[in-house]
């Protein structure tokens, strides 16, 4: 795999290499297409919702209300992975569940940096209750809950559990990335 040009005012994270490639990560109303892309703007950097490459099967099933397979999911990782390797300076909003789903996608982008949006599950069972989403009922919830595996020790990334907007929120990400003093939103 050839080397990826360095996006112009890249933040450096203290702890890893220079973060060129972000994905933001949780359960269905966790608000990773919200602060992902007020994070992508902070940064002045391409975002992606990786829902948007989803084959229409997937969205069939979960529009069924039936929760998506391992299997299901290769193909659309295989997707995200591809999109994230051909941007320099991203973000992207991708649920990116298990261990496994995020190591598929830094065999694209070794150096991906992960945030995990950690949501309260009495809030995320408002915010479902309170928005319309094309393929993605609030009956999934427990399906994801039930699969997600929070980032490792040794996984590149942060867990933040968002308070104020999500635009506190994007910035208190920015200002880790960047080394920047972070608002108080986390």
């Amino acid at each position: 795999m050839a080397a990826r040009p360095e996006p112009a005012g890249e933040p450096t994270q203290a702890s890893g290499p220079p973060v060129h490639t972000v994905v933001v990560m949780g359960v269905s109303g966790a608000g990773k297409t919200v602060v992902g892309s007020a994070l992508a703007a902070l940064l002045g950097w391409v975002f992606v919702d990786a829902d948007d490459l989803h084959p229409a099967s997937n969205r069939d099933k979960m529009r069924a209300g039936i929760p998506l397979t391992d299997d299901d999911r290769q193909p659309w990782l295989r997707a995200v992975g591809e999109r994230l390797r051909s941007e320099v300076g991203v973000v992207a909003a991708c649920s990116s569940l298990k261990r496994r789903y995020r190591d598929l996608l830094r065999d694209y982008v070794p150096d991906v940096y992960f945030v995990h949006l950690d949501i309260e599950r009495e809030v995320l069972q408002e915010r479902l209750a309170r928005r319309s989403h094309e393929y993605m009922p609030a009956s999934l919830l427990d399906s994801q809950l039930s699969a997600l595996e929070p980032l490792g020790p040794d996984e590149y990334g942060d867990t933040v559990r968002p308070a104020g907007s999500p635009e506190t929120t994007a910035a208190a990400i920015e200002a880790e990335l960047t080394g920047a003093e972070a608002p108080s939103a986390r």
